[in-house]
């Protein structure tokens, strides 16, 4: 089957209307049927004359025979309209197959240039206490950090480097860059005092690189 429209795609629309048009000669079929029942009920292939060979009288001879003929014709047509069915339905699962395959890549790729582009974190968060500075920012377990105020992974040393400038921004947010699933993300980090230890309630550890 050529494409509807000259090459263009096939689309659902495409196949609902080759449905609809099977369901029309299906409907043509038994209304040709229904013809043929009514006449002393006649099928395809009950002879149209009688013993001595001449035509029957208790029938529209004309009708049947006009009926066999459509019904013939017809079972073409329905024939021809199912290969078209399976042939558009093909060709439209092909396409849906191919543009997931180009849409699975295109994720994968965007995901590789996001990778690139992620700065490298030098630190993780293995425990956030509910309630405290951290967890009141939005920082998560697993979060691993690239920027922590003024410290990143070019001159993060060891832990003190991030618990003196936690010492010296209490009360005032500190900018916290953090990679989540993939993704940076940006927190708003006070530390200061609460019910629990600490400035921030949270456990980092240094990253082994």
């Amino acid at each position: 089957m050529a494409d509807p429209g000259g090459g263009r795609p096939v689309t659902v629309s495409d196949v609902q209307q080759l449905v609809r048009r099977k369901d029309e000669i299906e409907a043509q079929i038994k209304a040709c049927y229904e013809l043929l029942e009514g006449q002393k009920g006649v099928g395809m292939h009950e002879p149209l004359v009688d013993a001595e060979g001449f035509p029957r009288a208790d029938i529209d001879v004309y009708q049947v025979r006009t009926a066999r003929h459509n019904i013939i014709c017809l079972q073409n047509d329905h024939k021809a309209v199912m290969k078209e069915v399976e042939e558009a339905l093909h060709k439209l699962h092909a396409r849906e197959k191919e543009k997931h395959a180009k849409d699975e890549a295109e994720a994968m790729a965007e995901a590789m240039r996001q990778n690139q582009s992620l700065p490298q974190p030098f630190a993780k968060v293995n425990a956030v206490t509910p309630g405290s500075p951290a967890s009141v920012s939005g920082l998560q377990v697993d979060d691993e950090i690239v920027e922590f105020g003024s410290v990143n992974a070019n001159n993060f040393q060891n832990l003190q480097n991030i618990a003196t400038v936690v010492q010296h921004s209490e009360g005032r947010p500190l900018s916290v860059t953090v990679i989540r699933g993939g993704r940076r993300v940006h927190v708003g980090l006070t530390p200061k005092r609460w019910a629990g230890k600490g400035l921030l309630g949270c456990n980092i550890i240094p990253l082994q690189r």
